[in-house]
């Protein structure tokens, strides 16, 4: 899940959805300045009663974990010493900790393990040897109680429909049942892969489950994606069936998906089965078979007991310098990765509706159906969170009711530049929870959120990554919230932050590890046999221990502040420096819609550090905005933030998931090809690239 604390602006593209999935480029030179007092601190009572301090006790008893007295907490020091303590044994004692995890959440064992954690090492790391259990098996078990039967599992909006649509457990599980028997009758197996080319509906998380429950192994791409990108990412991993969509509804449009279905029917040769899913109300085409065909049956669904480490699904990188790296997390090491962080970490139960605004291409979809192992019923929602206008995602969170409520720091932040005041204007009495990932929320974020949505709401700030579909740092129930901070690293999570000698550190930015496994970590890369480029990617820098590109600083209270990614470094007379701490205050200014930040070190020794800006509408970039933009760095950063130069663009590259892109414009600066700076079919707007390979030819020549 990728990240959280500075600024990602929302792209104005077509079809961009404005969530940023990848974690943006940054440093810092100094620690963050700590708040004395939290923004929020959670009720006392509120907190005894949570999920988290019922686990620690029953782990104390059973397990050897840290005594958590029920009783409410007087201090923040209190909270944050217990939870450090839980956090330290969870880290220290991985087995004990992982058993307890399975036992606490009954996790059912087809076949017992032999062991917890045979093997340590990464990579490599061998959790639950001999065990056998089924992913699909746990999301539906809440449908085993009669008294669930009838409560919605899934509620569904899209930008046609004012009220959400109830898809109840029963009905879910009807569906799931009905759906995998006919996948077997199609000769889907264990191991045999499935491709989804569908949006944020029901229908998507019906097919995941019931893929899961065959043992089949499931990825998927958003339909805003085009053909070369979907192949990108399919062919590497060479489909038997695919589900998809005649089309998708998106910003007040309908957007007709019939050719890029047909092209990936022809581009893809091992597909056995197409699945026609209606969206639009188009035929199916010839030779597919139709979603309601395949789920209109009453057949209890049959759950294939696999191995703890059999594939789940694949999930993919943005892929903007090469093809996407296709990476493969197991049905076990993901289902108590994900009933861990849902239960302990948003203190997700069977009371609470789950709404995270998210497309299937990126990672936040999967961890938005781990609700269902919780109990929770989760929210889908296909469509623009910014149409009719920029409040329609607040809107959805009102008439869905819901209890939890996660989005982008990229939408928070255009939340507040367009003045939205949701608190006042809409009945979000419900929201206990707001989660933000995908990009750093600034302080100014953290500030708007109790200002304008709820003073009373816990904001949950999360930082992980597609990598592990799960969370390294992030949210905890009991501890308060502090101004630009994440509250604390996760249970099982041994994050430190390490300087370039491989010595932890606090209070000092440094890279971002994980100095022992974790159960979601991938098994591995597809067609990467030797496991080469699956090392390479994570434990090239510190040998055994998982490197993961972001700059972190650990405070001396605990909490976490995560500046971006380690890769692009801006470094400016031998300091360190942050791009998000740049745009955080740029992008305040209301002429600024979007910017970017580059160094380049230059061949005659010298640094050049350009910002480039997309302006708002009706916006100029005269001398006087380059003087408040020069002052505005100077005065809240340093002299050294202010750029060499300030270029206005038309606009700026992402990735396809919305990542604003820092290294593959470095290279083309630097005089990189185009072609060999990026791999084209993974950005959103190729013009914007070419105008970064025509500024760094027209600089040599």
């Amino acid at each position: 899940m990728v990240c959280t604390v500075s600024t990602a602006r929302t792209a104005r593209h077509k079809h961009h959805r404005p969530h940023d999935t990848g974690r943006e480029t940054t440093t810092v030179s100094t620690p963050p300045t700590h708040q004395d007092q939290p923004l929020w601190r959670p009720d006392p009572a509120r907190a005894a009663a949570s999920r988290l301090v019922a686990f620690q006790a029953w782990a104390a008893e059973h397990h050897g974990a840290p005594a958590a007295p029920l009783a409410p907490v007087e201090t923040d020091d209190e909270a944050a010493a217990r939870y450090a303590a839980l956090h330290a044994w969870s880290t220290e004692d991985l087995s004990r900790f992982w058993q307890a995890v399975t036992e606490w959440f009954d996790v059912r064992f087809g076949e017992q393990p032999t062991a917890v954690l045979a093997d340590p090492a990464m990579p490599g790391a061998s959790w639950f040897p001999g065990a056998r259990l089924n992913y699909a098996e746990h999301a539906l078990r809440h449908a085993e109680d009669p008294a669930n039967a009838g409560k919605p599992a899934i509620l569904h909006l899209d930008e046609t429909t004012e009220s959400p649509v109830e898809i109840s457990w029963s009905e879910l599980r009807r569906q799931v049942g009905s759906l995998a028997a006919a996948l077997r009758a199609q000769g889907v197996g264990p191991g045999d892969r499935v491709g989804a080319y569908l949006p944020n509906i029901p229908q998507a998380a019906v097919a995941l489950l019931a893929t899961a429950a065959v043992g089949a192994i499931w990825t998927s791409c958003a339909p805003d994606f085009g053909a070369r990108s979907v192949l990108d990412r399919l062919q590497q991993i060479e489909p038997t069936v695919l589900f998809a969509i005649d089309g998708y509804h998106y910003g007040g449009k309908d957007h007709d998906r019939t050719e890029v279905v047909a092209e990936l029917r022809r581009e893809l040769p091992t597909l056995r089965t197409v699945v026609h899913v209606p969206l639009l109300g188009g035929p199916a085409p010839a030779g597919a078979l139709h979603w309601d065909d395949l789920t209109a049956g009453d057949t209890e669904p049959v759950f294939e007991q696999v191995p703890f480490d059999h594939p789940l699904w694949v999930l993919y990188s943005s892929g903007t310098t090469g093809l996407p790296k296709a990476i493969v997390q197991s049905q076990g090491g993901i289902l108590v990765e994900h009933l861990k962080q849902a239960a302990l970490h948003l203190d997700l139960g069977p009371e609470d509706r789950f709404l995270w605004y998210t497309s299937t291409g990126w990672m936040m979809w999967n961890f938005l159906v781990a609700g269902l192992l919780v109990g929770s019923t989760i929210v889908t929602y296909d469509g623009s969170p910014g149409h009719p206008d920029t409040g329609a995602l607040w809107s959805v969170a009102a008439r869905t009711r819901a209890t939890v409520l996660g989005t982008s720091a990229a939408y928070v932040i255009a939340s507040r530049k367009a003045d939205l005041h949701p608190g006042r204007d809409l009945d979000l009495a419900a929201v206990r929870c707001i989660g933000t990932t995908g990009s750093p929320l600034p302080p100014d974020g953290f500030q708007w959120i109790y200002d304008e949505v709820k003073r009373d709401v816990w904001l949950a700030s999360v930082s992980g990554g597609t990598d592990v579909c799960s969370c390294f740092v992030g949210g905890v129930p009991t501890l308060p919230v502090h101004l630009g901070e994440i509250q604390a690293p996760c249970l099982g999570a041994a994050v430190e932050s390490w300087d370039v000698q491989g010595a932890p550190h606090t209070d000092t930015v440094g890279e971002l590890v994980v100095t022992k496994p974790l159960p979601s970590m991938p098994t591995g890369f597809w067609n990467d046999p030797e496991g080469t480029r699956y090392r390479d990617s994570y434990f090239e820098m510190y040998p055994g221990t998982w490197r993961h590109g972001d700059w972190i600083t650990v405070t001396g209270r605990g909490t976490v502040v995560i500046h971006g990614r380690s890769d692009s470094t801006l470094n400016r007379q031998g300091v360190r420096m942050g791009s998000s701490d740049i745009y955080e205050v740029v992008e305040r200014l209301p002429e600024i819609a979007e910017s970017l930040v580059i160094g380049l070190e230059e061949d005659n020794g010298g640094y050049w550090m350009p910002l480039f800006v997309v302006l708002t509408p009706g916006s100029a970039l005269d001398d006087d905005l380059v003087s408040r933009i020069r002052t505005s760095l100077r005065t809240e950063l340093s002299p050294r933030h202010v750029p060499d130069e300030v270029i206005a663009v038309q606009g700026l590259p992402h990735t396809l998931t919305g990542k604003r892109i820092e290294v593959p414009v470095k290279r083309l600066l630097s005089g990189t090809p185009l072609a060999q700076a990026v791999n084209p079919g993974s950005v959103d707007n190729l013009d914007h690239l070419r105008y970064f390979e025509r500024l760094g030819r027209d600089r040599r020549a």
